[in-house]
């Protein structure tokens, strides 16, 4: 543990150095991937706090996931500053809602509630309109955008005008569906989780006293990733830190991804305007990628247009040499997926973990032919951000479907060969030929269905003669052979899921026009997003990468083309000079592990399974009890009695909402599955680490049987909560469509 002030500058590199000793005033830092932009803000933090020009209770740092929150406290606390809090924006604001509302109005807050689709469908049906599932969610996520970019349903349809924004429904029908899902919200006493940020900035904003209370609370601010905060967000932030002694804000616009959440890097680049005094400080020595994977990251930027361009950085390694980045051209789909898996496996036989390689692409509708070639070589894998292709919804649905046609003899004679039937079939169920209007669940429903007509094609191809019947038992062993389970595999994952993380060696996967950019993207700050997305996916890479496309979706086909970002990166230098290592280079003492390391998340193997039935659960309030809704329940009625009304004990000694405490999904679980120790506890949807920490003996001795004497456990600052939310989650499911 660092004991000194001293000790923590030691441990930096110059720039790095520079922000740790900028503890005062506003201070912007713009850091590439791969900088050590996390170890750069915890040292701040923990010099401030050592040395005594910071307060570890007046300090907030502010980042987006539950995951990047966790990663702060752990690095502070190593650091010897566990004091300091460090949450995300919804963490942070329901924690002072929940606090203050009882003192404003003599009442708990509305209750939160954990998804918006039930509301979004009554709203729906309240407007006479019908939505499926798929539909369902992408009418959502617009409210969420909306929300975040503080526009009024009124208002909804001219700001998409604006945005260049194109809904998944007309906007009028949007904005009518939204202003009823506020009316059918408040009149149920309900608020969603932009409501928690909106309802706090109306106590800053409203009321003197509680606003005066917070910015007496909080004099020292930092926030990750402020690339991404969007409108909202900030005018919350504005509020708490109007008159405090430091802001520290890092980020990176050229990893600006998220725009169709309402996220922009404006305030990022923007910051030295509104604070005219800030300090900047640019983090670009590169401790995680070879100089090969840099240089090909910077030729890559060097392309860009628009307003994020203009504020680049270029890497510098800080790494040795290592391959050159492999470009490899397929003849078609089926040939690039093969080529991937063998170039994996020839990697784990040569000794690289599989859990340090990842094979990445655009939307998580390409997965199955990858999922399927390196089960065929016998490779694990994970999925990371989605369900496997075979266990998706829409593709049990139209498997369904081909099964019930083949078994009845169905055959339409008109419907030709194997394909022309297959895309009659599921014609006959709504899917069309022709995708959908914008690019949200929708789209990527109707990816996924697509690759299934495809791979109805490549079957055909190579047996003229099959049957439909030969094909629905095709489909049904390849969804078999990848139900295996397993505990390290090879990465899976979208583009936008891999934010955030790094591997050994990453696969780039279907570089195409159409694919990379996304066919959708047609505006030239769309084509850029679109760019900074695979910048993204190069920096990933510590040591190996190789990027590959394909001149054909099926065998003997044509028509396709490489990606037009990959112009000009396979020039003469291959891939060395631009971001080689200065003679000077600055390496991090100590054990060599890189300072911009980012601690690898547990990775979730496979579905979430009814515990009755086995059926892999897709609703949301499914997945909390672990099983079925319709499934029979085996609940200890007694123990959930007890289980409510130890919560209730607990709720009212800290003030606190019932659910702050655990869900009533969540105790029905408990109640079910009864767990015997803390490991059968914290696999309980709703339980997390924080909770069973704080709430995992007491329920334990509630199922051993045992009666409980109530000790409150003391919590700074009103015992408010911490939020138990992972905003990159909503992230990955929002983007799979993008």
């Amino acid at each position: 543990m660092i004991a000194s002030p001293d000790d923590v500058l030691d441990a930096l590199d110059p720039e790095q150095r520079r922000v740790a000793e900028a503890v005062d005033g506003a201070v912007c830092v713009l850091a590439g991937a791969g900088t050590g932009k996390t170890r750069a803000i915890t040292h701040r933090i923990a010099y401030g706090v050592l040395s005594g020009a910071m307060q570890p209770g007046q300090t907030l740092a502010v980042t987006f996931t539950a995951r990047a929150a966790g990663e702060l406290r752990g690095r502070l606390r190593d650091l010897g500053v566990p004091g300091v809090q460090a949450r995300t924006f919804h963490s942070a604001a329901l924690r002072q809602l929940s606090y203050f509302w009882p003192k404003v109005f003599a009442g708990p807050p509305p209750q939160l509630v954990e998804t918006k689709i039930m509301l979004v469908r009554d709203a729906v049906a309240h407007c006479r309109l019908r939505a499926d599932r798929a539909e369902l969610r992408d009418i959502t996520g617009e409210i969420e955008w909306a929300k975040a970019t503080q526009t009024a349903p009124d208002d909804y349809p001219g700001a998409v005008l604006a945005a260049g924004r194109k809904p998944p429904r007309a906007a009028a029908e949007i904005a009518h569906v939204y202003a009823a899902y506020e009316k059918i919200k408040s009149g149920k006493g309900r608020m969603d989780f932009e409501d928690v940020l909106l309802l706090t900035i109306g106590l800053l904003d409203e009321r003197p006293e509680v606003r005066e209370a917070v910015q007496a609370q909080y004099r020292h601010f930092t926030v990750d990733e402020y690339q991404d905060v969007n409108p909202l967000q900030q005018r919350l932030l504005d509020l708490w830190s109007t008159g405090a002694r430091s802001l520290c804000v890092v980020g990176d616009a050229s990893q600006t991804i998220y725009s169709f959440t309402g996220a922009t890097p404006a305030y990022l680049l923007g910051f030295r305007r509104r604070h005219p005094d800030a300090k900047l400080v640019e983090l670009v020595r590169d401790y995680r990628s070879t100089p090969q994977v840099v240089g090909l990251a910077n030729r890559l930027l060097a392309r860009a247009g628009g307003e994020a361009a203009k504020h680049r950085l270029r890497l510098i390694s800080q790494r040795g040499t290592g391959p050159e980045p492999a470009f490899v051209e397929h003849a078609d789909e089926q040939a690039e997926a093969e080529s991937t898996a063998k170039r994996v496996r020839a990697l784990i036989d040569d000794g690289v973990r599989p859990a340090e390689i990842a094979v990445l692409f655009r939307t998580n509708a390409q997965s199955e032919s990858y999922e399927q070639a390196l089960a065929d070589r016998s490779v694990a894998y994970l999925l990371k951000g989605a369900e496997r292709f075979f266990e998706r919804p829409e593709i049990r649905q139209a498997m369904g479907f081909l099964r019930a046609h083949a078994i009845s003899g169905g055959t339409d004679a008109e419907a030709g060969p194997l394909a022309a039937e297959v895309r009659a079939v599921l014609g006959g169920s709504g899917w069309s030929a022709e995708p959908p209007a914008g690019s949200g669940q929708a789209r990527e429903t109707w990816e996924s269905v697509a690759a299934l007509v495809r791979l109805a094609e490549e079957f055909a191809v190579e047996r003229p003669e099959a049957t439909l019947r030969d094909f629905t038992v095709e489909l049904a062993e390849r969804a078999n052979a990848q139900h295996a389970p397993t505990v390290e595999g090879v990465t899976l994952a979208s583009l936008h899921a891999a934010k955030g993380l790094e591997w050994d060696a990453v696969f780039l996967v279907g570089l195409n026009e159409g694919m990379m950019p996304i066919s959708y993207a047609d505006t030239p700050d769309k084509i850029e997003e679109e760019r900074r997305l695979l910048y993204v996916g190069v920096t990933r890479a510590r040591e190996r990468l190789t990027l590959s496309w394909s001149l054909a979706r099926t065998p003997g086909g044509r028509g396709r083309t490489a990606s037009r970002f990959l112009d000009g990166l396979r020039g003469s230098d291959g891939g060395r000079g631009v971001g080689s290592a200065r003679p000077d280079a600055y390496r991090s003492p100590g054990t060599g592990a890189s300072p911009g390391g980012v601690p690898r998340p547990r990775r979730k193997v496979g579905p979430v399974r009814c515990r009755v039935c086995a059926r892999a659960l897709q609703d949301a309030a499914e997945r909390k009890i672990g099983r079925c809704l319709d499934c029979p329940s085996d609940v200890d009625e007694f123990l959930l009695g007890q289980l409510r009304e130890w919560r209730l004990r607990r709720a009212d000694e800290h003030s606190q909402p019932a659910f702050v405490v655990f869900t009533d999904a969540t105790l029905t679980a408990i109640a079910e599955t009864r767990p015997l120790n803390e490991r059968q506890l914290a696999a309980i949807p709703g339980v997390s680490r924080t909770k069973l920490e704080r709430f995992g003996d007491d329920v334990l001795a509630l199922c051993a049987g045992h009666d409980l004497a109530i000790e409150p456990d003391s919590d700074d600052y009103g015992h408010i909560p911490e939020v138990e939310h992972d905003l990159g989650s909503a992230v990955e499911d929002a983007a799979d469509g993008v």
